[in-house]
């Protein structure tokens, strides 16, 4: 699923193609696309003729589009969603569900999705920031987010440290991917329990998650196949940078102990046993 980078990267595209164009038509392709929008294919398109793109910003791994009605789209791409400019001559693409067309004649704003998990809905009213997506955490590149509420919001948490990274009600945008690199790097088990973690390591672990992102983001994010691309349909590139995601068996490039993979929630954790030592005793549940 796209973290924090490929959204950023897809936001920054948008915000370049879109911004201050007025939205002329919308056309549904596929149900499932806007299964998040109550009121169903035909109000989605209907509500949306005729406004305006004013901005396009991102809360975690959500997108949204402020309309000048006050009003916003709210975006998630889910598993394989892309957003993609496109010319208006160009052929359509396979899974396309959604097609913003503008008044201008300029190019298309397309919604395209192979496996359907991903999704547009209208938010009434949520410009500023739309009451479906509030409850989730600012992320760590925002300016407003604060380091000491987070420290010590996660000591308090009674869990694992992975965990915590992943909890969207603490700190968005943070995903598998870049969770195992940023414990990497501050050369910790995604399994330390977070209460026995001081203050100064969890700031430490903090900063290095953010220096992963900023690094993503200026890479375009990773990409392992063609499904996670920005709005012009090319690749990301961090995948080259990765130390521990993915590299199960491949030495450590700290100190070329073999990589590990272990089961972690439905999913896979990967860490060096020699830099990031197991700990002892598991954490509270």
């Amino acid at each position: 699923m796209p973290e924090l980078p490929e959204v950023e990267t897809v936001r920054e595209g948008l915000s370049r193609w879109v911004t201050g164009r007025r939205i002329a038509g919308v056309e549904v392709l596929h149900p499932r696309a806007v299964r998040r929008h109550p009121a169903g294919g035909g109000h989605f398109a209907a509500v949306l003729a005729g406004q305006v793109i004013v901005d396009v910003r991102r809360r975690g791994k959500y997108l949204w589009l402020p309309l000048d009605s006050g009003d916003a789209v709210i975006g998630h791409l889910g598993m394989s969603g892309q957003l993609l400019v496109k010319p208006a001559e160009a052929a359509d693409e396979t899974h396309l569900r959604i097609r913003f067309t503008f008044d201008d004649g300029g190019p298309q704003l397309r919604f395209v999705d192979q496996r359907t998990f991903g999704g547009l809905s209208v938010s009434e009213g949520g410009a500023a920031l739309p009451a479906e997506i509030a409850h989730i955490a600012r992320d760590p590149m925002d300016p407003d987010f604060s380091d000491p509420e987070f420290v010590a919001a996660v000591r308090r948490r009674r869990t694992e440290v992975k965990r915590a990274l992943l909890d969207q009600t603490l700190i968005s945008g943070v995903g598998n991917i870049y969770a195992d690199e940023a414990l990497w790097r501050a050369r910790l088990h995604g399994a330390r329990p977070t209460e026995a973690l001081t203050g100064p390591a969890i700031g430490r672990l903090l900063g290095h998650v953010r220096d992963v992102l900023g690094e993503a983001i200026k890479q375009g994010g990773t990409s392992f196949d063609a499904l996670y691309v920005n709005v012009n349909g090319d690749s990301g590139y961090f995948d080259r940078e990765l130390n521990v995601y993915g590299r199960e068996g491949l030495p450590c490039r700290r100190c070329g102990a073999p990589i590990r993979r272990e089961p972690f929630m439905n999913r896979s954790s990967y860490s060096c046993p020699r830099c990031q030592p197991r700990p002892r005793t598991a954490a509270r549940s």
